[in-house]
């Protein structure tokens, strides 16, 4: 049985690319190597000693390292408490864990699963879950996308914040990619040149773009 060191579980509106608008139950794991300079959940690169109860956990309303160790069971037990059943697992980096047993059980309890990732290792999940790829390119952790991941895909999400990014996207990840895998261009901390430069690359190459809804709405 795997224990996943999760750093909190929420419920709110999935705000970015194909899922944006969905009432969704998020589950954020512990542990990110990537080190994307721009991250907004800093808290949770590290594998600290800062274990807690589930119970202080779940009633977390600030960002903090602490995690709580929960196995797949467990996990199951806590949706209960919520009404929405898009599952979201986020990080941290997901990838890092093998979510088989924990994909498997939300899928066979008539909830969707959507998986959000840098894909930096072999992607271990169910078959139906929804992968949402967001490739880091030369970050400060040095990893780089497990290419076998663009095969099972469902969508790549691209953080922008200057057209070298698009040059990189271009270059390093649509060669990689296939039709049928949806590209959303994501500007990088709502910086208005990036959301400009990300509306001219979205007309002239025919992509898509995630605004994250959910900061105008000002939730988690």
């Amino acid at each position: 049985m795997n224990e996943y060191p999760i750093n909190e579980i929420f419920e709110t509106i999935q705000g970015e690319a194909s899922f944006t608008g969905t009432p969704s139950v998020f589950i954020r794991l512990q542990g990110c190597p990537v080190g994307c300079h721009w991250c907004d959940t800093k808290h949770t690169w590290h594998m600290t000693n800062k274990l807690i109860p589930i119970i202080n956990m779940v009633k977390k309303t600030e960002d903090e390292d602490t995690y709580s160790k929960m196995s797949a069971e467990e996990i199951m037990l806590l949706l209960k408490n919520y009404k929405a059943k898009h599952i979201v697992i986020t990080g941290g980096e997901p990838s890092i864990y093998d979510l088989t047993e924990l994909t498997t059980a939300i899928i066979n309890s008539n909830r969707t699963v959507q998986i959000e990732t840098a894909g930096i290792k072999e992607i271990k999940a169910h078959k139906d879950s929804f992968i949402t790829l967001s490739p880091k390119l030369d970050m400060a952790g040095g990893t780089e996308v497990y290419l076998d991941n663009f095969k099972r895909v469902n969508e790549i999400k691209f953080p922008v914040g200057k057209l070298a990014d698009i040059n990189k996207l271009k270059l390093k990840i649509i060669p990689n990619t296939s039709a049928n895998q949806t590209i959303w261009l994501q500007p990088i901390s709502q910086s208005k040149s990036a959301t400009k430069l990300c509306i001219d690359q979205a007309i002239s190459n025919g992509w898509k773009i995630s605004l994250q809804t959910h900061k105008y709405m000002s939730i988690r």
